[in-house]
């Protein structure tokens, strides 16, 4: 592989987040594991509350860093009939409640220029989805805010060519930046996880999410849904933690059978804290005891 170009971005970077409830989480490559994990999608008030206040007594249990994540709209969708969500208006203030109420930092993405000022009101963190990840209005954008930005790396980019992408949001004056591996395309209805990647993207300097749950999606394979191999969920997230992350991202669910989107590559919320605790240990032994 070749060697990434040099960028200004501190090495090391520590991106802190702070929700109004009380919670503070620290996302390092050299510390302490820390966790992404929620419903791909936002499906009610109701329904995010209560997942978020199981992940936070979770997260709690575990001693981990935890920020919640769900998608207020799924702009890239496989079908133009299949469910996006509840909307930016609905939405925001229930992110506001669970930072507010659950204590937990929220992520979210963003898909458009305007969305980005009035969701960074709500929400710790802006999420770049791939498909967007060479966007430059809507990366600095995101970045003006001067919310914490995860860029979650395109599946047709090389970790190499992230700098550039880094460098967007760094350039609009916003250090606190995260480098999101999710696979990159293998074929038809395919992703592979290259785990040379997490090593050349922590060279960038910036903490690197591993995004295990999406690594193991199968982009349209169902025809007119995505699908997904929940199943090398584990085997992949185990296999970065080894290598040495920041931050690992898990969607999750109370019932993926019957969630809206993503339910083959969402882990049960019944698994969660198994695996969660086993990832742990590995990161233990990766980092020599980060604390």
């Amino acid at each position: 592989m070749n060697a990434p170009a040099q960028i200004a971005v501190a090495p090391n970077a520590v991106v802190e987040l702070s929700a109004p409830g009380g919670r503070t989480v620290r996302i390092g490559n050299a510390l302490k594991l820390s966790v992404i994990a929620g419903p791909c999608q936002l499906e009610s008030r109701q329904h995010a509350l209560e997942t978020a206040r199981q992940l936070a007594e979770i997260a709690d249990r575990l001693g981990v860093g935890l920020i919640y994540k769900t998608s207020f709209d799924k702009a890239n969708r496989t079908s133009a009939s299949a469910q996006r969500g509840i909307g930016l208006k609905e939405a925001l203030p229930i992110f506001a409640e669970i930072r507010e109420t659950v204590g937990l930092p929220v992520l979210t993405d963003v898909h458009e220029i305007d969305q980005c000022a009035a969701v960074a009101e709500a929400v710790d963190v802006l999420q770049i989805p791939a498909f967007l990840s060479r966007q430059t209005d809507l990366l600095v954008a995101a970045a003006q805010t001067g919310r914490a930005v995860n860029v979650k790396k395109g599946q047709f980019l090389a970790p190499w060519d992230m700098k550039n992408v880094i460098s967007k949001v760094t350039g609009a004056g916003n250090p606190n930046v995260l480098a999101c591996e999710r696979g990159v395309s293998f074929g038809y209805n395919a992703l592979v996880s290259d785990m040379r990647a997490l090593p050349v993207l922590a060279e960038i300097g910036c903490p690197v999410v591993f995004d295990a749950t999406h690594s193991v999606q199968q982009p349209g394979g169902q025809g007119t849904t995505s699908g997904g191999q929940r199943e090398y969920v584990p085997v992949l997230a185990r296999a970065a933690v080894a290598v040495g992350v920041a931050c690992v991202f898990l969607e999750t669910h109370p019932d993926p059978d019957h969630a809206p989107s993503d339910g083959p590559n969402m882990v049960p919320l019944g698994e969660f804290e198994a695996l969660v605790a086993n990832l742990l240990r590995f990161d233990a032994v990766a980092k020599g005891g980060a604390a």
